[in-house]
């Protein structure tokens, strides 16, 4: 049957209501209620919080911010952001309606500034453009047994899931303020939970790439992200709107995503080197379709670079030679590359940690604390100067600051891997216990060993396909 059938069949089986009450609870439920919620979201865009750290966001600001970034003029914009501040301190949701719909406007119909480095880079968006600049000539034999691979992917795992836990403790604040509040942060600073959102879209891919293997396709995951992900933050969030409106990869992260170069893949991106231990070029394949969802260019290669490390840690120890490895596979015509090249010249150039990133931090403060360009920098000089020490890598990356979940949750996951989980004392594994908890529709509660034992299961069934 079909559509206007169907409607017709509903007409006609439709008769009027008889002695009709007053409708006018359905209007306030069907309208007004609406239109609250709308006005609700629109100050949350404007002023919030960070669930874990309580640090300040402004995302529509933030917006600006980014295609100030991405090489647009965004004068106009920014004309409004008082404006806007004013209308949301006081809740006025009708006047911030309006000023947020100009502001977009604005950044819609932003005018491409040619003053702006952005423009000096080549600018990707699919796989296929990506590989092509990128070099993989270098391969790694890898001969790891299954207990040893089980062994890794755990470490590599806790590792991951601790840095996570510490990260949302402090993300969103630079290092000078952590150290005036709490001085070296060496340690959880109170209980460690595994709430947040870098883990469940590595769950929505491991439930995709269990069911695909190696061909699994970028819609295949964002069908998963449909299923399961109930809610997103910026380039998520949008990802997750075009996709209810059946707009998928690559557009999904490309309309109306101002945020397609900020964290979202590199953060998530852990789970594709772990599914492809010592090849680096299937890792970054697999992040660069996962990241076509929600972003381009530079938020793309940005997932690739952490898919790349981690992959590398199966057959790499060292830190510095595995940083090194890494930058060497990324497309060279990217911003991107000439962001990780020039942290790794200011690590390389200088002695201690700090003031090495103290530069990075300088040459990066014109980009969101959740951008991926000043984050990338402080995995660089976190892993390089973290002396291949669990201990001291999470102490460098949480004082680093910036969004440290989002930092540490890979850069440990890397050092677990390379290093093993006997490099991770008690006082990291203790107190995160072993139950997962998440946000999702599915998988709110699961044992930590279910999700290594899935990890290594999926890997292994793709593995076997692929010699099929």
């Amino acid at each position: 049957m079909n559509a206007g059938s169907r409607e017709i069949q509903w007409m006609k089986a439709a008769f009027p209501v008889e002695a009709q009450e007053s409708q006018e609870e359905n209007w306030v439920n069907s309208y007004t209620e609406s239109g609250r919620q709308s006005d609700k979201k629109l100050f949350k865009d404007w002023d919030s919080v960070v669930p874990g750290s309580l640090a300040p966001c402004h995302l529509i600001v933030a917006a600006i911010q980014c295609m100030r970034n991405k090489g647009y003029h965004v004068e106009e914009a920014e004309r409004y952001i008082d404006e806007g501040l004013q209308a949301a301190a006081i809740k006025d949701g009708a006047a911030l309606q309006v000023i947020s719909a100009k502001i977009y406007r604005a950044l819609n119909e932003a005018v491409q500034d040619k003053s702006s480095p952005y423009w000096n880079y080549k600018l990707y968006s699919m796989w296929e453009e990506i590989i092509a600049d990128c070099d993989f000539s270098k391969t790694w034999q890898i001969e790891i047994s299954e207990e040893d691979l089980y062994s890794q992917v755990k470490a590599g795992w806790y590792g991951q899931l601790v840095g996570g836990a510490l990260g949302t403790q402090i993300e969103g604040y630079y290092t000078e303020n952590i150290y005036k509040v709490f001085g070296e942060v060496r340690g959880y600073l109170r209980k460690p939970e595994t709430y947040n959102d870098d883990i469940t879209y590595e769950i929505a891919f491991l439930d995709a790439f269990q069911e695909k293997g190696y061909q699994v396709t970028p819609d295949d995951i964002a069908y998963k992200w449909l299923e399961l992900i109930s809610e997103g933050y910026s380039a998520e969030e949008v990802a997750l709107r075009n996709l209810r409106m059946g707009i998928f990869p690559p557009e999904s992260g490309k309309v109306g995503n101002y945020y397609s170069d900020w964290i979202g893949v590199q953060m998530r991106t852990a789970i594709h080197g772990m599914v492809a231990p010592g090849n680096p070029r299937m890792a970054a394949e697999l992040a660069a379709k996962d990241g076509s969802i929600s972003h381009t260019n530079n938020g793309i290669i940005g997932g690739i670079f952490n898919a790349i490390m981690v992959s590398l840690a199966f057959v790499i120890e060292d830190m510095k030679e595995l940083v090194i490895a890494a930058i060497e596979c990324l497309p060279k015509n990217s911003e991107y590359y000439q962001v990780v090249s020039y942290t790794l010249k200011k690590c390389q150039e200088n002695t201690e940690w700090q003031t090495a990133w103290k530069e990075c931090e300088k040459h990066f403060q014109e980009y969101n604390w959740v951008h991926t360009y000043p984050n990338a920098a402080a995995e660089i000089v976190a892993l390089w100067f973290g002396q291949n020490d669990f201990d001291q890598t999470a102490f460098i990356i949480a004082m680093a600051g910036l969004d440290v979940d989002c930092n540490a949750g890979p850069v440990l996951n890397i050092l677990g891997i390379a290093r093993g989980i006997e490099n991770i004392s008690e006082r990291w594994l203790a107190p995160l216990g072993t139950e997962i908890k998440t946000t999702m529709r599915k998988f709110q509660h699961f044992q930590l060993e279910e999700l290594i034992a899935w990890t290594v299961e999926a890997f292994q069934k793709a593995k076997e396909e692929e010699t099929i």
